[in-house]
C-alpha cells in the first residue's frame, strides 16, 4: 500500500514537471519541488477542495457544472502561492493547469496500472 501511494506520489510529480513545460505561467524549480507540491496539492484537494464544493454547490448546479475548473484552478493557485519552488502566475494559468494536471495524472496513473497488471499476470 506505501509503495502505490508512493508510485502515484512521483507519477503526480512528474505530471506536475510535464504541466510546468507546456505552461507559461507555471514554473516548477526541480523535481523535490514538484514532489512537495504534488503532496501539498494532494492535501489541498483532500481537505479544502471539498467543502468548497459544497459552498458553491448552488453556482456549480447553474452553471451546469462548469465552476469547478474555477475551484479548480483555485486551488492550484492556491497551492502555488503557499510554496517556494512551485508558482502560479495568474488565476488562468492555474485554471489550465488544473486541467492538464488532471489529464496527465490520469495518463500516467493508468499507464502505471496497465504496466502493473501485466507485469502481476506474468
Amino acid at each position: 500500500m506505501l509503495i502505490r501511494l508512493l508510485l502515484i506520489w512521483t507519477l503526480n510529480s512528474l505530471a506536475l514537471i510535464a504541466v510546468a513545460s507546456f505552461v507559461p505561467g507555471i514554473h516548477v524549480d526541480g523535481f523535490m519541488a514538484a514532489f512537495i507540491a504534488a503532496f501539498v496539492l494532494g492535501l489541498v484537494n483532500t481537505l479544502i477542495r471539498p467543502v468548497f464544493l459544497v459552498l458553491t454547490l448552488p453556482v456549480t448546479v447553474v452553471t451546469l457544472g462548469l465552476f469547478i475548473f474555477v475551484i479548480n484552478g483555485l486551488m492550484f493557485w492556491f497551492a502555488g502561492s503557499i510554496l517556494r519552488g512551485f508558482t502560479v502566475d495568474s488565476f488562468w494559468s492555474g485554471v489550465l493547469g488544473a486541467v492538464l494536471y488532471s489529464i496527465f495524472s490520469w495518463a500516467l496513473s493508468a499507464a502505471a496500472a496497465q504496466l502493473l497488471v501485466r507485469k502481476h499476470e506474468q
